[in-house]
Protein backbone atom coordinates (compact mmCIF):
# COMPACT_ATOMS: atom_id res chain seq x y z
CA UNK A 1 0.00 0.00 0.00
CA UNK A 2 1.21 3.51 -0.79
CA UNK A 3 2.61 5.68 1.99
CA UNK A 4 -0.18 7.33 3.98
CA UNK A 5 -0.06 9.79 6.85
CA UNK A 6 -1.41 7.32 9.42
CA UNK A 7 -0.69 3.62 9.82
CA UNK A 8 -3.84 2.87 11.82
CA UNK A 9 -6.99 4.85 12.59
CA UNK A 10 -9.42 3.29 15.06
CA UNK A 11 -12.99 4.23 15.92
CA UNK A 12 -14.78 3.36 19.15
CA UNK A 13 -15.07 3.84 22.87
CA UNK A 14 -12.73 5.81 25.09
CA UNK A 15 -13.62 5.60 28.76
CA UNK A 16 -12.37 5.49 32.32
CA UNK A 17 -11.68 2.03 33.78
CA UNK A 18 -11.96 2.26 37.55
CA UNK A 19 -9.84 -0.65 38.77
CA UNK A 20 -9.47 -1.82 42.38
CA UNK A 21 -6.16 -0.76 43.89
CA UNK A 22 -6.06 -1.78 47.56
CA UNK A 23 -8.21 -0.70 50.47
CA UNK A 24 -8.57 2.49 52.48
CA UNK A 25 -7.90 2.64 56.22
CA UNK A 26 -11.65 2.03 56.67
CA UNK A 27 -11.53 -1.15 54.61
CA UNK A 28 -13.23 0.38 51.55
CA UNK A 29 -11.93 -0.54 48.08
CA UNK A 30 -9.78 2.17 46.50
CA UNK A 31 -10.43 2.69 42.79
CA UNK A 32 -7.81 3.94 40.33
CA UNK A 33 -9.09 5.91 37.32
CA UNK A 34 -7.23 4.30 34.39
CA UNK A 35 -7.72 5.47 30.79
CA UNK A 36 -9.43 2.61 28.96
CA UNK A 37 -11.29 1.46 25.90
CA UNK A 38 -10.03 -1.21 23.52
CA UNK A 39 -9.40 0.92 20.39
CA UNK A 40 -7.03 3.36 22.13
CA UNK A 41 -5.27 0.51 23.96
CA UNK A 42 -4.56 -0.98 20.52
CA UNK A 43 -3.33 2.37 19.20
CA UNK A 44 -1.14 2.96 22.28
CA UNK A 45 0.69 -0.32 21.69
CA UNK A 46 1.09 0.51 17.99
CA UNK A 47 2.63 3.86 18.96
CA UNK A 48 5.06 1.95 21.20
CA UNK A 49 6.03 -0.09 18.15
CA UNK A 50 6.77 3.05 16.15
CA UNK A 51 3.55 3.37 14.15
CA UNK A 52 1.52 6.55 13.61
CA UNK A 53 -2.08 6.36 14.78
CA UNK A 54 -5.29 8.38 15.09
CA UNK A 55 -8.54 7.94 17.01
CA UNK A 56 -12.15 8.72 16.13
CA UNK A 57 -14.54 8.96 19.06
CA UNK A 58 -16.28 11.07 21.66
CA UNK A 59 -15.88 11.76 25.38
CA UNK A 60 -17.69 14.16 27.70
CA UNK A 61 -16.47 17.70 28.19
CA UNK A 62 -15.85 16.90 31.84
CA UNK A 63 -12.93 16.08 34.13
CA UNK A 64 -12.73 12.50 32.85
CA UNK A 65 -12.95 13.51 29.19
CA UNK A 66 -10.12 16.00 29.64
CA UNK A 67 -8.08 13.36 31.47
CA UNK A 68 -8.62 10.89 28.61
CA UNK A 69 -7.71 13.39 25.90
CA UNK A 70 -4.46 14.19 27.74
CA UNK A 71 -3.63 10.50 28.27
CA UNK A 72 -4.23 9.62 24.61
CA UNK A 73 -2.14 12.55 23.38
CA UNK A 74 0.59 11.70 25.90
CA UNK A 75 1.18 8.32 24.23
CA UNK A 76 1.24 9.90 20.76
CA UNK A 77 -2.23 9.13 19.36
CA UNK A 78 -3.64 11.87 17.09
CA UNK A 79 -6.87 13.33 18.53
CA UNK A 80 -8.08 15.60 15.71
CA UNK A 81 -11.28 13.52 15.51
CA UNK A 82 -11.77 13.08 19.27
CA UNK A 83 -14.81 15.18 20.15
CA UNK A 84 -15.60 16.57 23.61
CA UNK A 85 -19.40 16.55 24.04
CA UNK A 86 -20.93 19.24 26.25
CA UNK A 87 -24.22 17.39 26.76
CA UNK A 88 -23.17 13.86 27.74
CA UNK A 89 -20.76 12.52 30.34
CA UNK A 90 -17.73 10.33 29.67
CA UNK A 91 -18.51 6.61 29.94
CA UNK A 92 -17.22 4.91 33.10
CA UNK A 93 -16.45 1.23 33.67
CA UNK A 94 -15.85 -0.30 37.09
CA UNK A 95 -13.63 -3.37 36.87
CA UNK A 96 -13.64 -6.08 39.52
CA UNK A 97 -10.51 -8.26 39.32
CA UNK A 98 -10.63 -11.89 40.50
CA UNK A 99 -7.65 -13.65 42.12
CA UNK A 100 -6.63 -15.28 38.80
CA UNK A 101 -6.53 -11.86 37.08
CA UNK A 102 -9.83 -12.28 35.21
CA UNK A 103 -12.34 -9.43 35.32
CA UNK A 104 -15.97 -8.43 35.68
CA UNK A 105 -17.27 -5.09 34.31
CA UNK A 106 -19.99 -2.69 35.47
CA UNK A 107 -20.65 0.13 32.99
CA UNK A 108 -22.10 3.61 33.56
CA UNK A 109 -23.18 4.47 30.04
CA UNK A 110 -26.85 5.33 29.68
CA UNK A 111 -26.04 7.24 27.62
CA UNK A 112 -22.30 7.84 27.63
CA UNK A 113 -20.60 10.34 25.35
CA UNK A 114 -18.97 7.57 23.26
CA UNK A 115 -22.46 6.43 22.17
CA UNK A 116 -23.30 9.89 20.80
CA UNK A 117 -20.81 10.00 17.90
CA UNK A 118 -22.67 10.77 14.66
CA UNK A 119 -21.97 9.90 11.05
CA UNK A 120 -21.43 13.60 10.23
CA UNK A 121 -18.68 13.87 12.85
CA UNK A 122 -16.47 11.19 11.24
CA UNK A 123 -13.64 12.88 9.31
CA UNK A 124 -13.47 11.34 5.85
CA UNK A 125 -9.95 12.63 5.10
CA UNK A 126 -8.57 11.04 8.26
CA UNK A 127 -9.74 7.59 7.17
CA UNK A 128 -8.57 8.17 3.61
CA UNK A 129 -5.07 8.96 4.90
CA UNK A 130 -4.81 5.68 6.89
CA UNK A 131 -3.43 2.27 5.90
CA UNK A 132 -5.57 0.31 8.37
CA UNK A 133 -9.02 1.09 9.79
CA UNK A 134 -9.76 -0.75 13.05
CA UNK A 135 -13.04 -1.13 14.96
CA UNK A 136 -14.93 -3.25 17.51
CA UNK A 137 -18.57 -3.66 18.50
CA UNK A 138 -18.91 -1.29 21.46
CA UNK A 139 -19.46 1.43 18.85
CA UNK A 140 -22.39 -0.56 17.47
CA UNK A 141 -24.49 -1.08 20.59
CA UNK A 142 -26.80 1.89 19.83
CA UNK A 143 -28.32 3.25 16.64
CA UNK A 144 -26.53 6.62 16.19
CA UNK A 145 -23.00 5.44 16.83
CA UNK A 146 -23.71 2.25 14.87
CA UNK A 147 -24.53 4.40 11.84
CA UNK A 148 -21.29 6.37 12.37
CA UNK A 149 -19.30 3.13 12.60
CA UNK A 150 -20.81 1.66 9.43
CA UNK A 151 -20.23 4.94 7.59
CA UNK A 152 -16.57 4.90 8.66
CA UNK A 153 -16.18 1.28 7.50
CA UNK A 154 -17.59 2.16 4.08
CA UNK A 155 -15.24 5.15 3.81
CA UNK A 156 -12.34 2.84 4.69
CA UNK A 157 -13.45 0.32 2.05
CA UNK A 158 -13.63 3.05 -0.59
CA UNK A 159 -10.17 4.28 0.41
CA UNK A 160 -8.66 0.80 0.05
CA UNK A 161 -7.74 0.51 3.74
CA UNK A 162 -7.10 -2.87 5.32
CA UNK A 163 -10.10 -3.38 7.66
CA UNK A 164 -9.40 -5.01 11.03
CA UNK A 165 -11.99 -6.09 13.58
CA UNK A 166 -12.00 -7.22 17.21
CA UNK A 167 -15.56 -8.00 18.42
CA UNK A 168 -14.62 -7.32 22.07
CA UNK A 169 -17.95 -8.69 23.31
CA UNK A 170 -19.25 -7.07 26.53
CA UNK A 171 -22.68 -8.66 27.20
CA UNK A 172 -23.84 -6.06 29.81
CA UNK A 173 -23.77 -3.32 27.16
CA UNK A 174 -26.25 -4.97 24.80
CA UNK A 175 -30.03 -4.76 25.08
CA UNK A 176 -30.07 -8.22 23.53
CA UNK A 177 -27.34 -10.73 22.73
CA UNK A 178 -29.06 -11.29 19.37
CA UNK A 179 -28.15 -7.68 18.54
CA UNK A 180 -24.55 -8.37 19.59
CA UNK A 181 -24.45 -11.43 17.33
CA UNK A 182 -25.82 -9.45 14.39
CA UNK A 183 -23.20 -6.69 14.81
CA UNK A 184 -20.34 -9.19 15.12
CA UNK A 185 -21.60 -10.86 11.93
CA UNK A 186 -21.63 -7.45 10.22
CA UNK A 187 -18.04 -6.80 11.34
CA UNK A 188 -16.93 -10.20 10.08
CA UNK A 189 -18.53 -9.50 6.69
CA UNK A 190 -16.40 -6.36 6.30
CA UNK A 191 -12.97 -7.21 7.71
CA UNK A 192 -9.67 -8.45 6.28
CA UNK A 193 -8.24 -9.38 9.70
CA UNK A 194 -10.33 -10.80 12.53
CA UNK A 195 -8.99 -11.05 16.07
CA UNK A 196 -11.47 -13.12 18.08
CA UNK A 197 -11.29 -14.66 21.57
CA UNK A 198 -12.18 -18.23 22.48
CA UNK A 199 -15.40 -17.20 24.29
CA UNK A 200 -16.46 -15.13 21.26
CA UNK A 201 -15.96 -18.14 18.97
CA UNK A 202 -18.18 -20.13 21.36
CA UNK A 203 -20.76 -17.32 21.34
CA UNK A 204 -20.85 -17.04 17.56
CA UNK A 205 -20.37 -20.67 16.50
CA UNK A 206 -21.73 -22.68 19.43
CA UNK A 207 -18.58 -24.81 19.72
CA UNK A 208 -15.48 -25.06 21.90
CA UNK A 209 -13.66 -26.67 18.95
CA UNK A 210 -11.93 -23.49 17.76
CA UNK A 211 -10.69 -25.10 14.53
CA UNK A 212 -14.28 -25.92 13.69
CA UNK A 213 -15.42 -22.42 14.68
CA UNK A 214 -12.72 -20.77 12.58
CA UNK A 215 -13.65 -22.98 9.61
CA UNK A 216 -17.32 -21.95 9.95
CA UNK A 217 -16.33 -18.27 10.01
CA UNK A 218 -13.93 -18.71 7.09
CA UNK A 219 -16.48 -20.52 4.97
CA UNK A 220 -19.12 -17.83 5.49
CA UNK A 221 -17.02 -14.64 5.42
CA UNK A 222 -13.76 -15.49 3.57
CA UNK A 223 -11.62 -13.41 5.95
CA UNK A 224 -7.95 -13.52 4.82
CA UNK A 225 -6.48 -13.74 8.36
CA UNK A 226 -8.26 -15.02 11.48
CA UNK A 227 -6.55 -15.00 14.88
CA UNK A 228 -8.09 -16.85 17.83
CA UNK A 229 -6.84 -15.98 21.32
CA UNK A 230 -7.26 -18.70 23.94
CA UNK A 231 -5.89 -17.08 27.10
CA UNK A 232 -3.79 -19.58 29.02
CA UNK A 233 -3.85 -21.93 25.99
CA UNK A 234 -2.07 -19.55 23.60
CA UNK A 235 -3.30 -18.48 20.19
CA UNK A 236 -3.93 -19.71 16.65
CA UNK A 237 -3.76 -18.15 13.20
CA UNK A 238 -5.80 -19.31 10.22
CA UNK A 239 -4.56 -18.08 6.84
CA UNK A 240 -5.25 -19.62 3.42
CA UNK A 241 -4.96 -23.37 4.16
CA UNK A 242 -2.64 -22.96 7.13
CA UNK A 243 -3.33 -23.34 10.82
CA UNK A 244 -0.56 -22.24 13.17
CA UNK A 245 -0.69 -22.51 16.95
CA UNK A 246 1.75 -20.97 19.42
CA UNK A 247 1.87 -21.70 23.15
CA UNK A 248 1.36 -18.87 25.65
CA UNK A 249 4.00 -17.24 27.81
CA UNK A 250 2.50 -18.08 31.19
CA UNK A 251 3.10 -15.59 33.98
CA UNK A 252 3.42 -16.33 37.68
CA UNK A 253 2.98 -12.63 38.50
CA UNK A 254 -0.20 -11.74 36.58
CA UNK A 255 -1.99 -8.80 38.22
CA UNK A 256 -4.90 -8.42 35.78
CA UNK A 257 -5.72 -9.29 32.19
CA UNK A 258 -6.97 -5.81 31.18
CA UNK A 259 -5.52 -4.92 27.80
CA UNK A 260 -4.05 -8.35 27.01
CA UNK A 261 -6.29 -8.88 24.01
CA UNK A 262 -5.70 -5.30 22.83
CA UNK A 263 -1.93 -5.73 23.11
CA UNK A 264 -2.18 -8.97 21.12
CA UNK A 265 -4.37 -7.24 18.53
CA UNK A 266 -1.97 -4.30 18.15
CA UNK A 267 0.99 -6.65 17.71
CA UNK A 268 -0.94 -8.40 14.93
CA UNK A 269 -1.77 -5.15 13.14
CA UNK A 270 1.87 -4.08 13.44
CA UNK A 271 2.97 -7.32 11.74
CA UNK A 272 0.43 -6.85 8.95
CA UNK A 273 1.68 -3.28 8.41
CA UNK A 274 5.25 -4.58 8.11
CA UNK A 275 4.58 -7.71 6.04
CA UNK A 276 1.28 -7.19 4.22
CA UNK A 277 -1.53 -9.75 3.94
CA UNK A 278 -0.74 -11.39 0.61
CA UNK A 279 2.16 -13.79 1.05
CA UNK A 280 2.45 -14.81 4.68
CA UNK A 281 4.27 -18.07 5.36
CA UNK A 282 3.88 -20.51 8.24
CA UNK A 283 7.08 -19.03 9.68
CA UNK A 284 5.59 -15.51 9.44
CA UNK A 285 2.48 -16.60 11.33
CA UNK A 286 4.54 -18.29 14.02
CA UNK A 287 6.63 -15.13 14.43
CA UNK A 288 3.46 -12.98 14.56
CA UNK A 289 1.81 -15.14 17.25
CA UNK A 290 4.97 -15.50 19.34
CA UNK A 291 5.48 -11.73 19.56
CA UNK A 292 1.75 -11.08 20.18
CA UNK A 293 1.53 -13.76 22.91
CA UNK A 294 4.61 -12.38 24.64
CA UNK A 295 3.39 -8.77 24.51
CA UNK A 296 -0.01 -9.83 25.90
CA UNK A 297 1.71 -11.78 28.66
CA UNK A 298 3.79 -8.74 29.68
CA UNK A 299 0.79 -6.40 29.95
CA UNK A 300 -0.88 -8.76 32.46
CA UNK A 301 1.90 -7.92 34.94
CA UNK A 302 1.00 -4.19 34.89
CA UNK A 303 -1.97 -2.23 36.19
CA UNK A 304 -3.91 -0.57 33.41
CA UNK A 305 -2.93 -0.76 29.77
CA UNK A 306 -2.86 2.41 27.69
CA UNK A 307 0.03 4.12 29.48
CA UNK A 308 2.11 1.02 30.24
CA UNK A 309 2.34 -0.86 26.94
CA UNK A 310 5.62 -2.76 26.47
CA UNK A 311 8.26 -1.68 23.94
CA UNK A 312 9.51 -3.89 21.12
CA UNK A 313 12.80 -4.34 23.02
CA UNK A 314 10.96 -5.47 26.18
CA UNK A 315 8.93 -8.01 24.22
CA UNK A 316 11.94 -9.35 22.33
CA UNK A 317 14.09 -9.70 25.45
CA UNK A 318 11.19 -11.41 27.22
CA UNK A 319 10.91 -13.92 24.35
CA UNK A 320 14.68 -14.48 24.42
CA UNK A 321 14.59 -15.10 28.19
CA UNK A 322 12.04 -17.91 27.70
CA UNK A 323 13.91 -19.78 24.97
Amino acid sequence: MEKRQFDVTALGELLIDFTENGESSQGNPLMEANPGGAPCNVLAMLERLGKKTAFIGKVGKDMFGNQLKSAVEEVGIDTRNLILDENYHTTLAFVHTYPDGDRDFSFYRDPGADMMLTKEEVQRDLIQSSRIFHFGTLSSTHEGVREATRHAIELAKEAGCIITFDPNLRPPLWKSLDDAKAEIEYGMSKCDVLKISDNEVEFMCGTTDYDKGAAMIQEKYHIPLILVTMGKDGSRAYYKNMRVEVAPFLQENTIETTGAGDTFCASTLNYVLDHGLDDLTEENLKELLTFANAAASLITTRKGALRVMPTREEVESFIASRQ
